[in-house]
């Protein structure tokens, strides 16, 4: 008898990664020795940096920096508790006061990741008495959330309006609270949700709706306050969450919704209740970048142009773009296996990108996430183009190859075990 526990065994079966490195392909954690920005180094060698969320380019913000080193002069490098008891700070309260003040919200309560600002919130809030209504391709931390509420969950395809009003007709008996989660941006396909049609019809049937602004606080609206704001819809909108990850350059996340709902989310969300509060340093650069954004938007206008370049130049030479029209670009590729070798050879020529696959996107829909941020300087973005052109030429994405590399793709993936 075999001393392997079952658990042990299961992992050991895994094996995909394995030959994907012995391939040269595999394209997950890859240590970045420096990064400023815009640029990175890896393995002693300088890339391009497509793959960041840092849309405003503020993880290198003077005053970003210098608001972190003081935070650690005054408070220590933690809290060592939970809001509730010993872990919140003056600080902490400063920035809920000051981003419910940006989103025009009466209350912001933060997290201490952006996944707890879903998962946390929404398991909280509903429970199996309740009905909610998602996108098909909401982000994980919403599907843990409706997990764990117990509530019923009815999925909708992917930003069809018509389809959501034919669900809420279809459950329109349903006792209990209803809720609309949609995103605001979505991260795979820079795609934005109709905030405004999803309103109205949410209206017609007494249905709360929660916008996820993660990827649209910073990138999209009028001075950068997300896809509710758009859309004009940011008093419709009864809840909108989002991470600190991404344009505010650091961690932990927000609800942003009424006082009653954040004094309720205090006392019984135990995500919240039982999680320590993130650091001093933390608060305190997410409060200096948010301040950055209300006194810089022209930050909004620049990554919003260097994006809509990029994303016009990239269709021109054929590639296919999808319907993003925000800060992540997306380049469609297809099986996985030609995803693996474009991103490898990207990155041989010198960039850094996201290579993304089923199930995040639709199976031999594979793409590359690109991403830009108002630092990018179009000597940058040129000099990508530059790649993008020659490699998707060569692996057969663009280009009089396309057809002649269908063959070797499905080699390739006799060889993954795809």
């Amino acid at each position: 008898m075999s001393n392997e526990s079952d658990i042990q065994a299961r992992c050991a079966a895994f094996t995909r990664h394995k030959t994907a490195k012995d391939m040269g392909v595999y394209p997950y954690f890859k240590p970045l020795v420096t990064s400023e920005g815009s640029r990175c180094v890896i393995d002693g060698n300088p890339k391009i940096m497509l793959g960041s969320n840092n849309y405003l380019g503020l993880t290198h913000h003077p005053e970003v920096l210098e608001a972190a080193r003081k935070a650690i002069d005054e408070f220590g490098t933690g809290c060592t508790g939970s809001r509730m008891l010993n872990g919140t700070l003056s600080v902490h309260e400063t920035l809920e006061a000051e981003l419910a003040e940006y989103l025009g919200k009466e209350a912001v309560l933060l997290w201490s990741t952006g996944f707890m600002s879903n998962s946390g919130s929404v398991g909280t809030l509903l429970n199996r008495k309740d009905i909610i209504f998602a996108d098909r391709e909401d982000h994980a931390s919403l599907i843990d959330g409706f997990i764990l509420s117990s509530a019923k969950l009815v999925r909708f395809k992917h930003n069809d309006v018509a389809d959501l009003q034919k669900r809420l007709e279809q459950f329109s008996d349903h006792p209990g609270c209803r809720l609309i989660a949609v995103d605001g941006v979505y991260s795979m396909t820079g795609e934005l949700a109709p905030v405004d049609e999803i309103v109205a019809v949410a209206k017609s049937y007494n249905a709360s709706v929660l916008v996820d602004e993660a990827h649209a606080v910073g990138t999209v609206g009028p001075h950068g306050r997300g896809a509710a704001a758009l859309y004009n819809a940011l008093d419709d909108v009864e809840f909108l969450t989002g991470t600190f990850s991404k344009t505010f350059g650091a961690m932990g996340g927000f609800i942003a919704c009424s006082q009653e709902v954040k004094d309720y989310l205090m006392h019984h969300s135990r995500q919240f209740m039982y999680t320590a509060s993130f650091t001093p340093a933390t608060a305190a650069t997410v409060l200096a970048a948010l301040r950055v954004l209300v006194r810089e938007p022209q930050l909004v206008d620049q990554v919003q142009a260097n994006a809509n370049w990029m994303r016009k130049e990239l269709q021109a030479m054929g590639f296919n773009c999808l319907e993003s029209a925000t800060a992540v670009v997306p380049i469609v590729i297809g099986p996985m296996e030609q995803v693996l070798w474009f991103n490898r050879r990207i990155f041989e020529e010198g960039i850094f990108a996201n290579p993304v696959f089923y199930p995040a996107v639709p199976k031999n829909q594979g793409l590359i996430r690109t991403s830009y941020m108002a630092t990018h300087d179009r000597g940058d973005l040129q000099e990508a183009l530059d790649i993008f052109q020659r490699v998707g030429e060569e692996v057969g994405v663009i280009g009089p190859n396309k057809e002649a590399m269908a063959e070797h793709w499905a080699q390739m993936a006799d060889q993954l075990g795809v």
